[in-house]
């Protein structure tokens, strides 16, 4: 194997590591948003829509915090009750699910 070669089949790799990585991401925003949805007392299309919402959100800008700004805003909006560091621990747990969902092709 030249190292041409070599060379793209790392890049391959790379540009599906990162397709993977956003599939895993957004799937987690679309886990917290479901998860917050009932908390807030949505249910049916009103808990999707929501989490729909929360997905676009996320998309805003890099890293998580337009995610946590979200749900953290909507939360209090709500009158929920929950600590930064319970919404940001159901985030890295929603992501760690999210990526063996992806692994795993479902």
């Amino acid at each position: 194997m030249s190292f041409d070669d070599r060379q793209r089949g790392e890049e391959k790799k790379f540009q599906l590591d990162q397709e993977l990585e956003f599939k895993a991401q957004a799937r987690r925003a679309k886990l917290v948003g479901l998860w917050a949805a009932g908390l807030m007392g949505l249910a049916d299309q009103a808990a999707e829509d929501y989490a729909k919402s929360v997905v676009v959100a996320d998309l805003e800008e890099a890293g998580t915090e337009d995610l946590f700004r979200k749900i953290r805003t909507d939360l209090d909006l709500h009158a929920v009750q929950l600590s930064d560091h319970q919404i940001r621990a159901k985030m890295d747990e929603a992501l760690a699910e999210a990526r063996m969902s992806v692994k795993a092709g479902s």
